[in-house]
């Protein structure tokens, strides 16, 4: 998805050896079961050593957004210490993005994100939404830990590398033990490294003092009202009626890409700072609604061929030279070759459509295999083809189904298995 902003947005973005350790022989109570092994010895060093600053400020960005996750967690019935794992993935930074553009504290690739119903278009990006990509995060583990029979260890490495990735290793190592898994060469260092990080931090994030973390400094809670706004608003507006910035409310609203809420999100429910609802919508509600929201012109970045010059790439844009050197402060007989330049969008695009068709999480259904089931009797009573049953499953060949495996048997037409 090609990035747009408007000028304003353009410029708020241009003005952030390993230690001796004596390891307790006991662990913190935890509802996720943890295990200490050389593997995990070693990312507990870690964080005591090269990257001790680092987890010193994972630590303190927690304190904000533990207490909130781990409610969604309880509330699904999920262990608690999951929470971790939005440590590892992104140390609970909201604008994360990894160089594969995984995004969020939960670091959602887009289509994981889409499949467990987070809106990501121009105009938003839900998974930058700390209470939303919880949401999904703790549905999309559900559902991991209904693959993998409850076995945690394999459910969180294949939120990392995927649930097919992991179901291939099991089937070529003939084994569903974690720590044999890794003892092989098929699964990358990253996912064998992904679950003794896990646990690593979830063991010293629970009792932090005992592993040199005594002054970490706690970051409050960011109190706020919501309200629910009928149409799209500025966020300006939104701003001057609260009696805050513009960058305050951006900031209480990171999933909001532009100076607006996005088009075609009825009822959108916008954060506001706590103790000014009453007011807002007091004020807001004698605005006519033609008045609550401005239309501006958005922008994008092209990078010139060896061919273009200022005027070849003006056309290109229907703009003029004058206005297109101006907006990258380039002389008029500048060569452009090579360059990267800011440009406006090049066609009418209606943006305003964005959003208008709902997003279904996928459903996916699972059964456990029974003695005497085969891919063909199971693929019959589900109504599908055996072909794609099997490549739900990752099966290869004529494998037998042992009684007790849990397989996917339904699942959207449009899914594919991607990491989170």
């Amino acid at each position: 998805m090609t990035s747009l902003f408007t000028l304003d947005e353009l410029q708020d973005t241009e003005v952030d050896l390993l230690s001796e350790l004596r390891l307790p022989d006991d662990l913190p109570a935890s509802d996720l079961p943890l295990t200490l092994n050389s593997q995990v010895e070693y990312f507990i060093k870690q964080f005591q050593g090269r990257s001790k600053a680092s987890f010193a400020r994972w630590l303190s960005r927690s304190t904000r957004y533990l207490p909130m996750m781990k409610e969604v967690l309880r509330k699904e019935g999920l262990p608690e210490d999951l929470v971790y794992v939005a440590m590892i993935e992104s140390g609970f930074v909201l604008h994360a993005r990894s160089v594969a553009s995984a995004v969020g504290p939960w670091q959602f690739m887009p289509a994981t994100g889409r499949r467990y119903s987070l809106r990501i278009d121009q105009w938003i990006d839900e998974r930058r939404d700390p209470v939303k990509a919880t949401m999904a995060a703790a549905m999309y583990l559900k559902d991991l830990s209904a693959m993998f029979n409850g076995d945690w260890y394999l459910a969180t490495a294949g939120y990392n590398a995927g649930e097919n990735k992991i179901f291939r290793a099991i089937d070529k190592y003939n084994t569903s033990d974690f720590w044999e898994l890794t003892k092989g060469s098929y699964l990358k260092r990253e996912t064998k490294d992904y679950v003794p990080k896990l646990l690593a931090a979830a063991i010293v994030a629970k009792d932090p003092a005992r592993y040199g973390f005594e002054d970490v400094v706690s970051i409050p809670q960011i109190e706020h009202d919501t309200v629910t706004l009928p149409g799209r608003t500025d966020l300006e507006l939104v701003a001057r009626l609260t009696g805050t910035t513009y960058q305050s409310i951006r900031q209480l609203n990171p999933a909001l890409r532009h100076w607006t809420t996005p088009p075609n999100y009825p009822n959108f429910e916008l954060r506001i700072p706590k103790g000014t609802k009453a007011r807002f919508e007091v004020a807001y509600a004698e605005i006519p609604e033609q008045e609550r929201y401005s239309e501006k012109n958005l922008y994008t970045r092209y990078t010139a061929s060896r061919k273009d010059n200022l005027r070849s790439v003006a056309r290109r844009f229907n703009i003029s030279t004058g206005e297109l050197s101006e907006l990258n402060g380039l002389g008029r007989r500048e060569r452009v070759a090579g360059k990267t330049l800011i440009v406006p969008v090049r066609q009418s695009v209606d943006f305003a459509s964005e959003g208008k068709q709902a997003q279904k999480r996928a459903e996916i259904r699972y059964y456990t295999v029974r003695k005497g089931d085969t891919l063909t009797t199971l693929a019959r009573r589900f109504k599908v083809s055996t072909k794609l049953l099997a490549s739900w499953n990752n099966l290869k060949g004529k494998m037998v189904l042992a009684p007790g495996k849990k397989l996917i048997v339904a699942r959207a037409k449009s899914e594919s298995s991607t990491r989170a």
